[in-house]
């Protein structure tokens, strides 16, 4: 019930009637009353007058299952699972997964104490600064074609911080969002699948936020949004913005079945397009020329006159200068 009063109270500029919430929730006075005074206990400045009802006045970067269902208002989130901590959001993902639960559920977590990587790596998340999410689908594909739904949530995620923060970033293929040279986030999607069906899929997201500065081991190839804007920002604020993009990729995606519908705006955005970079492939390297991503996701590179599909997963991709 917290989170419908949330979203009532957030959706409108002035005060909402108690009588209101109660018609709208089916709920006596008191209930709306008790609830109401457990968001001010849970640091939400809400104002109330005779006879005019409840305000929103101001509210901190609070993360919980409420902050986050009032936040969002995208079709393709069904179910929204926080914790206050957990080991990695997408082994919670992959466990609910196995435990059926339904498709568009969203995980969670303020920290993590093995955060996932590519390659297996792991790390330590801490808390109240950064997004750590992973979203639960059950999507009617190949599975051949899962990866590509690390590019929808590429997509996603520069879309969703340019339009929540104001801050331009730009992809480095397949999955990291990077701005002024620095690491904004990583992507990460892991599978369940027969040979013909998927069982289901897990793409978990990390974006930096609120950090003051990054880890010395870090800090020359990361980056926070607050460290580019000097600005904090609710991150309830930015998991909703980002998933609302995610259900507009996602949807052209399932469509198509490729990415065919979202290639070009990925390619507009991808920080190396037209570059040289040099790409790793086990312990040999060489250097080509990025010409952006087909529609299934593979970069396309060009070397002495031939072009080659480099397949996600199978190399790592480093501009030949610095980060990017």
């Amino acid at each position: 019930m917290k989170a419908k009063i949330l979203e009532e109270l957030k959706q409108n500029n002035g005060y909402v009637s108690g009588q209101a919430l109660c018609e709208k929730l089916n709920v006596s006075r008191t209930a709306i009353w008790k609830a109401i005074n457990r968001l001010r206990e849970e640091g939400y400045v809400i104002d109330s007058l005779p006879n005019k009802g409840y305000r929103i006045v101001s509210y901190p970067d609070i993360l919980s299952e409420n902050e986050i269902k009032s936040a969002i208002g995208t079709s393709l989130i069904k179910n929204v699972i926080y914790f206050a901590g957990t080991d990695s959001t997408n082994n919670r993902a992959k466990l609910f997964g196995e435990e059926g639960k339904q498709d568009g559920t969203l995980v969670v977590a303020d920290y993590q104490t093995k955060g996932k990587g590519r390659r297996g790596r792991s790390f330590e998340s801490p808390g109240g600064k950064s997004i750590y999410m992973t979203l639960l689908l059950r999507p009617d594909i190949s599975p051949v074609k899962a990866s590509m739904i690390t590019i929808v949530a590429a997509m996603a995620v520069r879309m969703g911080i340019e339009e929540a923060c104001g801050v331009k970033s730009f992809i480095k293929w397949p999955n990291d969002i990077v701005a002024e040279g620095k690491k904004l986030c990583g992507i990460l999607t892991e599978m369940s699948a027969e040979p013909e069906h998927i069982n289901y899929v897990v793409t978990g997201i990390g974006i930096n936020v609120n950090n003051d500065s990054m880890p010395k081991e870090i800090e020359n190839v990361s980056v926070s949004v607050k460290m580019l804007t000097g600005k904090e920002y609710k991150r309830s604020v930015i998991i909703a913005s980002v998933m609302k993009w995610f259900d507009v990729y996602y949807r052209e995606f399932l469509q198509y079945g490729n990415l065919k519908g979202i290639r070009d705006e990925y390619n507009r955005n991808l920080i190396h397009m037209e570059k040289e970079v040099e790409i790793l492939k086990g312990n040999s390297s060489y250097k080509a020329r990025s010409l952006g991503i087909d529609e299934n996701g593979q970069l396309i590179t060009e070397r002495d006159g031939q072009r080659e599909a480099v397949i996600s997963g199978e190399v790592s991709v480093r501009g030949v200068y610095g980060y990017v």
